[in-house]
């Protein structure tokens, strides 16, 4: 019973808060916030810029040597096929021997 008198909190109490260091707190962390938006924003543009100029400098534009690496897969799937068609073993079959018992 001791313990019940010395304990004068109760437990639904929440602890007593100061607005300024909260509103503080809080303007910081938006001023932050910005400045990281800006940064972002920044350096995004630097790079698309840096990419727009490297596409730019490039002798055969990206899609051109899409279509180019495109064309050469499908002859090269074409010939592979034709070639495994036409080589001698696929001629071949198996032939089963009759089991004597």
């Amino acid at each position: 019973m001791a313990n019940a008198a010395t304990n004068t909190q109760s437990a639904g109490t929440w602890p007593e808060l100061q607005s300024g260091p909260l509103l503080t707190g809080a303007v910081l962390i938006g001023i932050g916030v910005a400045v990281a938006a800006a940064g972002m924003a920044v350096a995004g543009l630097h790079v698309a810029a840096a990419t727009r100029t490297w596409i730019r400098e490039l002798e055969i534009p990206p899609s051109e040597l899409a279509k180019l690496k495109w064309e050469q897969a499908k002859s090269t799937a074409a010939a592979g096929a034709s070639h495994w068609r036409e080589h001698p073993n696929s001629k071949a079959r198996l032939a089963r021997r009759s089991v004597v018992s």
